[in-house]
């Protein structure tokens, strides 16, 4: 990636696999690619490949003629003017990839203090948690429509064509625009097609719709902890005694690298419901968020929490994360 200009090839770059359908005027007609939480291949299908690569030749020829409009391009941008990237790459003779952009272009953002967790972090939503399954052979066709896709009138068949009034052809366009929604937004509006006809959907989004696992991630800006916890509902946090607007959560597993690292001693069943004394958050819902929102990678920091129904506190050391492949 030494000598290409990532602001116009821009997208996610822990994709596995991504194309990009232009032409010699290096017009962007359309993306190929993207990927779901849990897995790199989930919307790589050779049907709707197929059927983009298709779509592309007929955009190609619009374009040839004068009918389609030529797309203004971003002011170029390279890996070697970013210094976090150019240091760690190519001024060490290492290969510049397409991760390590990612990883090192974040790490650049936290030195210039503009590095937006939110947005930055937590890359690539998942459509699934508004509901949208697909039908992914066929492209953007609705397979399922449950929650707020279902409540907006989405129904199986429809083909979504816009969102936020920006052009999608393939589930790579559709998840590239979903990612610039900003994480504050509550609605945005999916267009679809249906039986000829088009269809504004508002959609209504949900609380922490933007969140997505981070484990695939080598993101050396994010705290590794090495445990995972669930919010405590308004009833549980009653009874333990604990303020039911805070972000108290319960400890579900840890990973053996906590122990290897001695970061903590945490366990399944502990309730942690305190960061350096701060319980509540405008957005965390459990104490693992607020720490990846709000802590840096190598700080320390006292967690209050609860065990066996005592409280007590525990020091937590957490660690970063430096990856090659």
């Amino acid at each position: 990636m030494d000598d290409v200009d990532i602001a116009l090839f821009d997208y996610d770059r822990y994709n596995t696999l991504y194309y990009f359908l232009m032409n010699a005027d290096e017009q962007i007609y359309m993306r190929y690619g993207g990927r779901g939480p849990m897995s790199p291949i989930s919307y790589l299908d050779l049907s709707s490949l197929e059927a983009a690569l298709e779509q592309g030749l007929d955009l190609h020829q619009q374009y040839q003629k004068g009918e389609l409009a030529k797309a203004g391009r971003p002011q170029p941008l390279f890996p070697r003017d970013i210094p976090a990237v150019f240091e760690g790459t190519t001024q060490k003779g290492r290969c510049v990839e397409c991760h390590l952009i990612g990883d090192l272009q974040n790490v650049q953002r936290q030195r210039d203090g503009k590095l937006d967790r939110l947005a930055h972090m937590y890359r690539s939503p998942d459509i699934k948690t508004i509901g949208i399954d697909l039908d992914i052979p066929k492209g953007l066709v609705i397979a399922e429509a449950r929650a707020e896709a279902q409540a907006a009138g989405m129904k199986p068949g429809d083909r979504m064509t816009h969102l936020n009034g920006a052009r999608v052809w393939t589930f790579g366009d559709l998840q590239y625009q979903y990612d610039k929604v900003g994480r504050d937004a509550k609605q945005i509006r999916i267009t679809v097609e249906r039986k000829g006809d088009s269809v504004d959907l508002p959609i209504t989004l949900p609380d922490y719709w933007w969140w997505t696992d981070l484990t695939y991630r080598q993101l050396s800006v994010e705290p590794r902890i090495y445990f995972k916890s669930r919010p405590l509902g308004k009833a549980e946090k009653r009874r333990h005694g604990l303020n039911p607007r805070g972000f108290a959560s319960q400890v579900t597993a840890v990973e053996g690298f906590a122990d290897i690292l001695k970061l903590h001693q945490l366990k399944p069943g502990d309730i942690v419901f305190g960061v350096d004394g701060v319980e509540r958050d405008d957005i965390a819902n459990t104490a693992e968020l607020f720490i990846k929102l709000h802590k840096n990678a190598g700080d320390t920091f006292m967690l209050d929490l609860l065990r066996d129904g005592k409280r007590t506190k525990m020091e937590v050391k957490t660690t970063s994360v430096a990856y090659r492949k």
